[in-house]
């Protein structure tokens, strides 16, 4: 049951929806099997230094340890692209794979492990590395390095306890900069930066009851995360995966959930997309006398489904025709540049698919409407082509109603049938059409389990849907790896660790409550994750205000601590003044309090900033109030504002505000009496 034009409305319980999370974050330390640093260089493609080395390479799939190809590596090397590796100054030979990986970053083994414990997850005897066939070109090898750490798991939130299935410590992938299009397939660029950043997979079970709950999970997942303190902050430092079925479809991985707020939209449009395809699929098998797809996929019969399949092979074969001459005089620039240009129109019929692809319109909510010609579009898109025309959205785009007339005359088809155009170099076309009638023979079944992507508009997603991205890789993909050795986790080791977690957000906002700072600067010190050193400073031995402190900290930030605690420890104390905090703290040398006292002290004397005394105060003040007598006795109390920049300007910056104020307010209550 359901309006698939209205995705805020439908049902999760109702539905059968199960929904599960894999977070993925960057962890501050160095890289996970090489020991170079985790530094990002955020360079565009025109940016990168002509110094660094470029290199380039194809991929192939390999067996896993089953002897077999995985799915999605399979489908990966059909594309026939090339990959070019930008090798950044944090990338070496092992980043390159012309060298074996060093063993597990213990930093990086910590802190996965500091965030098992803080999860109450039971962690793995010993740690053993494996390889996650991957063949996208993102990583050089084509595997990326994957490491089980504990398992069983839980956290809590306000719609109740998720529980945590497993915890991984995993290398990051390669950053692309760039694709283009070349005769011979697609040539992609990458950086390697970010390849063999440690990140921890955390990856929840099906416990989230609703679009709200994923919201809610993610967040409470976050939250722990950056109570360790030991993960990256910013923009791409974290990524939501989520895993999405209703009982009518099946288990969908969708990638680029970044934002939080967008979550519980994507997943509503992933269950309206499910529920669509598996209507379309029934009304697909009813015209063709086929037995219906049961709402439940746990009561699926694969002697039916297998039947399905051969009646949907036979209705829809692969027959590829070459409709170049016939749109040759069409009006689209597009079509007419790509034929001058040698490639070829290619057209597969759709039997029985008329009127069933949908054209383009959205739902109450703004979003595009799910439709098969979407998902077939996504399918040829995958061998890299721009998209395709299908016939319910023709006469458009250039193309007239006589050239889609003399196709269906050129291919036979009847009013039920439809077709699909694709415009590209001959090898890709044929691909890209292959993978629409695979797609279009699916479309009697239950939706195909697959990763899809958020489609992403100027760096944002575009209203919530998901294109097709590769199919769902099974286990084949993953087989152990020979050149790390086995870690194991000692009973001592995992003690320490949980003897010694760090605090959590509440337990780090209750600790800060005690201290006299206004409640702004309480929540920015925690969102800053400052609240460590206000503490440091506040109770080590110079005692700094924490008012001060806290106002400092946030000020001037923290790239030389020790020095900032001292100066700000000497303008409390009246020994010198605000505008030599910056210049001083920017020139010191040393980390050790006597000497930065004495040496601060000395330098504030000789450039004079030490504050005014009290006696250079009151004759500033006097005669500020002189040159100002009718502009104090219009506004009263309420002209000590202006007039305290006037005195500080008078006094070159060199006087304590608080003495300034002092004075003003009782010489103007005398003027005033």
């Amino acid at each position: 049951m359901g309006d698939v034009h209205a995705p805020s409305t439908l049902d999760p319980a109702a539905l059968g929806f199960m929904c599960g999370l894999e977070i993925h974050q960057q962890l501050a330390t160095g890289k996970l099997h090489s020991r170079m640093p985790s530094e990002l260089y955020e360079f565009g493609m025109d940016d990168v230094p002509p110094e660094w080395v470029v290199s380039k390479r194809k991929l192939r799939a390999s067996q896993g340890e089953s002897g077999s190809i995985d799915v999605a590596a399979r489908f990966e090397q059909k594309r026939n692209r090339s990959f070019v590796y930008i090798q950044s100054p944090n990338s070496g030979l092992i980043e390159m794979d012309d060298a074996p990986p060093l063993a597990h970053d213990e930093d990086a083994v910590e802190v996965v492990l500091t965030i098992s414990a803080m999860m109450d997850a039971k962690p793995v005897p010993a740690m053993q590395a494996m390889r996650k066939t991957v063949v996208d070109g993102s990583n050089t090898s084509g595997f990326q390095r994957t490491t089980l750490a504990s398992t069983n798991g839980k956290i809590s939130t306000p719609s109740g306890d998720v529980r945590i299935a497993v915890i991984c410590l995993e290398e990051d992938s390669a950053r692309k900069l760039d694709s283009s299009k070349t005769p011979t397939g697609e040539m992609v660029t990458y950086t390697l930066d970010r390849l063999g950043v440690p990140l921890v997979e955390i990856a929840t079970e099906p416990d989230i009851t609703s679009p709200e709950h994923a919201k809610e999970t993610a967040l409470a997942l976050g939250t722990l995360l950056r109570d360790t303190r030991r993960v990256r902050r910013g923009l791409g430092s974290i990524r939501q995966d989520l895993n999405v079925s209703l009982a009518c479809g099946d288990r969908v991985e969708i990638k680029g959930c970044q934002d939080l707020e967008w979550i519980p939209k994507i997943i509503r449009l992933e269950m309206a997309r499910q529920l669509h395809m598996y209507r379309l699929a029934n009304e697909l098998r009813e015209e063709a006398g086929l037995p219906p797809l049961p709402s439940d996929r746990r009561k699926t019969e694969r002697p039916v489904e297998n039947r399905v399949a051969l009646a949907a092979q036979s209705k829809i074969p692969l027959e590829i025709y070459d409709v170049s001459e016939t749109l040759s005089g069409c009006d689209s620039t597009r079509v007419i540049e790509a034929l001058g240009m040698g490639e070829k129109a290619l057209c597969v019929p759709l039997n029985g698919f008329s009127g069933k692809m949908g054209s383009k319109e959205k739902d109450s909510e703004g979003a595009q409407a799910p439709r098969l010609g979407r998902e077939l579009a996504s399918a040829a898109k995958l061998a890299g082509v721009a998209g395709i025309f299908h016939s319910d959205e023709l006469p458009a785009y250039g193309i007239s109603q006589d050239q889609v007339d003399s196709i269906i005359r050129e291919l036979s088809l009847s009013d039920a049938d439809a077709f699909a155009i694709c415009i590209a170099p001959q090898w890709q076309a044929e691909l890209a059409l292959e993978s629409v009638v695979s797609r279009a023979r699916l479309a009697y079944h239950r939706i195909p389990q697959e990763v899809r992507n958020v489609v992403i508009r100027k760096g944002q997603p575009e209203d919530g849907t998901t294109t097709a991205m590769r199919p769902l890789p099974g286990g084949a993909r993953m087989y152990p790896e020979t050149d790390v050795p086995v870690l194991e986790i000692l009973p001592k080791k995992w003690d320490e660790i949980c003897e010694s977690l760090p605090l959590s957000s509440l337990q780090r906002a209750e600790r800060i409550d005690s201290y006299d700072i206004s409640q702004n600067q309480k929540e920015s010190i925690l969102n800053n994750e400052l609240d460590d050193l206000l503490v440091e400073g506040a109770e080590g031995d110079l005692k700094v205000p924490a008012k001060a402190w806290a106002s400092a900290l946030l000020e001037f930030g923290i790239s030389n601590i020790r020095a900032l605690e001292v100066a700000i420890h000497l303008r409390e104390k009246g020994v010198m003044t605000r505008e030599g905090v910056s210049p001083l703290v920017a020139e010191a040398q040393s980390e050790d309090t006597d000497h930065l006292l004495e040496w601060m002290t000395s330098e504030a004397s000789l450039r004079g900033f030490t504050p005014a005394g009290d006696n250079e105060v009151e004759t500033a003040v006097d005669e500020v109030m002189k040159e100002r007598e009718d502009f104090i006795r219009e506004r009263g109390q309420g002209a000590i504002g202006p007039l305290m920049g006037v005195v500080m300007g008078k006094l070159g910056g060199s006087a304590d505000g608080k003495v300034v104020s002092k004075i003003l307010r009782e010489k103007i209550s005398e003027m005033l009496e």
